[in-house]
């Protein structure tokens, strides 16, 4: 695929919550709901001018930076992913879209249940657990920890065992999000599940280290 029109996609997707935005902004009121609690009632509001800097932040600014963090990488790990950063790219620009639409559709008026958003987190993890797997040893990407940035082998094993629990995790938050009919419940699980599959990679890459190394 060319590179232009690859990132031509890109620049889609970021312009596609400003064009929202445009189409909105004479009916938008002054204050607009930016933060909502477990039941979906507001309790963070933002004027409505923030929120052409708000979408260009999630936007441009994510876009930014995967674009010069591999010229920071100074193993040029991340270079040679060729089309798997890309995809990363992809996945991360996309999410910032649903997430500034979201905003902006609940900023009009409309309310949808906060449980959907949790989803949608689920559905990220999901995709990231696939794409964790195929991660080379970098120092931006993945999981970092001292052990895996100083072994080659310990780093696969980790983002192997990582890769599928995050999309285990993911795909178990994006049902519970269907099925439970408590956000309060709902976030509770998240919060755990998020917890777990943060935390055991990070354990295991220091026992794998040790087991390599004893």
């Amino acid at each position: 695929m060319n590179k232009y029109f690859k990132e031509s996609i890109l620049w889609i997707l970021i312009l596609l919550p400003l064009v929202y935005l445009s189409t909105l902004w004479n009916d938008l009121p002054e204050q607009i709901p930016t933060h909502f609690d477990l039941s979906g009632n507001p309790n963070g509001w933002s004027d409505k001018n923030e929120l052409i800097f708000l979408l260009a932040s999630l936007g441009i600014g994510t876009y930014l930076l995967m674009l010069f963090i591999p010229r920071f990488d100074p193993k040029k790990k991340i270079q040679q992913m060729g089309d798997k950063y890309y995809s990363l790219r992809l996945l991360m620009t996309f999410f910032m879209t649903l997430i500034s639409i979201y905003i902006l559709y609940t900023g009009n008026g409309n309310k949808l249940n906060p449980g959907y958003l949790i989803g949608l987190i689920g559905a990220f993890d999901t995709v990231f657990g696939n794409y964790l797997q195929t991660v080379k040893p970098n120092y931006f990407i993945g999981f970092r920890t001292p052990w895996t940035l100083e072994n080659e082998q310990t780093w696969r094993n980790t983002h192997r065992l990582a890769g599928r629990m995050w999309m285990l995790g993911g795909l178990l938050i994006v049902l519970m999000s269907f099925a439970l009919s408590s956000n309060f419940t709902l976030g509770i699980l998240f919060a755990i599940i998020t917890l777990i599959i943060v935390l055991v990679p990070i354990i295991y890459s220091y026992t794998q280290f040790k087991k390599l190394h004893a």
